[in-house]
């Protein structure tokens, strides 16, 4: 395969889904190859023809990985400009904290931490939106270690989660999930003894829950460019969630659409704050007062960002056209319909709730409006095409296995 020569060169940061998303997006707008930073080695990563995978024992850990870092740094020093890309909020956070280390080396298409600090935890991302009058879930803030009398103006069930994810990471406990669902005191308080216990301190937001299924989320991708200026928004609407515990929460089926007043508030959010790059926020439509209430901000390209590059518009151009090329960007909001999915077309049969939203999928198969991430044209292999495809077919024991319908 022949690969096109640039001033710059991607480095990527993880082995996921995530990862490959964003190699295959710079190789389908530049035809480049992708130098991609693992801790393990994905055979869907390590396979393809589109990245040179280095696997790095011990990349978790923060002095391994800013020292690997560097020496990339020095390998292209002259050569390439080096935008690096974090596939995780830790790798992010760990990237924003040392900008000043690796500013003479890359470039960082990420907020500053104290911006960081300010929005990352849930917390203080609600008291923005009530500053702003930006709708939200109601909301009651537990804080780990303390007393807490959990009495809240709203009733069971609730929604808990961590206000911060990177801490919650550490945390290992029997049971642990990315958002809890809970009928009574009773059970949310054993969970949060649980957390506690195994040393997450912080806070755990106590939620209203907002009735409905998989379908009334919304996921929007934004871009800020280095003004502060919001030139790009995309939304998509969920069709289906992962339902393992682990990883539930996450988008597998997803429809672009276009929703002005929910670009609206967001962008008063983003300007507000005096953001740069790109942001990804979770909506759900609360049939109740007919609102779309924001639940998160992530600072980074999501787990689902090829549902952008997808329908057409490629994520990573932004990035290139605004920090190496310095371009002024047009204002643009994605209005292409396109289907993405990680799961195969009888899941999405079985499982996506909404019967007319699993006939619009339907329809966009047929017409062959589709994407799936792993499975890219100019990237195929019988090796890397087995891998790609037991993950795809590997869904049908996953949903079988957790799914709540």
């Amino acid at each position: 395969m022949k690969f096109n020569e640039t001033e710059f060169l991607p480095v990527i940061l993880g082995a996921d889904i995530t990862a490959y998303s964003h190699a295959r997006s710079f190789h389908e707008e530049y035809g480049i190859k992708s130098l991609v930073l693992s801790m393990l080695k994905s055979e869907f990563i390590a396979r393809s023809k589109i990245i040179e995978n280095r696997v790095i024992p011990g990349l978790e850990k923060e002095e391994v990985l800013i020292d690997t870092l560097l020496k990339v740094g020095e390998e292209f020093k002259g050569r390439k400009k080096l935008i690096v890309l974090g596939c995780g909020d830790w790798y992010v956070r760990i990237l924003i904290e040392n900008k000043e280390v690796l500013k003479p080396y890359y470039i960082i298409p990420y907020i500053d931490e104290e911006l960081l600090n300010r929005i990352v935890l849930k917390d203080k991302f609600y008291a923005i939106c009530d500053e702003l009058d930006i709708p939200h879930p109601k909301t009651y803030v537990y804080n780990c270690g303390e007393e807490n009398n959990l009495k809240f103006d709203f009733d069971y069930p609730v929604i808990a989660k961590p206000a911060n994810s990177a801490l919650y990471h550490y945390a290992k406990f029997e049971g642990k999930k990315k958002v809890f669902r809970f009928q009574d005191e009773k059970s949310l308080r054993e969970m949060l003894k649980k957390a506690e216990d195994a040393g997450y301190n912080y806070k755990f937001l106590i939620q209203d829950y907002i009735p409905g299924a998989d379908a009334n989320m919304r996921v929007l991708t934004c871009y800020s460019d280095q003004n502060a200026k919001v030139r790009f928004a995309a939304l998509g609407h969920v069709l289906l969630e992962d339902h393992t515990p682990t990883a539930i929460g996450n988008p597998v089926v997803i429809i672009n659409e276009r929703n002005d007043e929910i670009v609206r508030q967001a962008t008063k959010f983003l300007e507000h704050v005096g953001y740069t790059g790109f942001s990804n926020f979770d909506i759900k439509y609360d049939p109740r007062d007919n609102t779309y209430k924001f639940f998160e901000i992530n600072v980074r390209l999501g787990r689902s960002n090829f549902y952008v590059t997808g329908s057409g518009f490629n994520t990573v151009k932004w990035i290139v056209d605004d920090l190496v090329y310095n371009k002024e960007l047009p204002y643009t909001v994605a209005d292409n319909e396109h289907l993405y999915t990680v799961v195969p077309k009888g899941v999405i049969k079985r499982y996506v709730p909404d019967e007319e939203q699993k006939e619009r999928a339907l329809r966009l198969f047929d017409e062959n409006k589709v994407t799936y991430p792993l499975l890219y044209e100019a990237d195929r292999s019988p090796a890397r095409d087995f891998y790609v495809y037991a993950a795809l077919y590997n869904q049908y024991r996953k949903f079988s296995k957790y799914s709540y319908i």
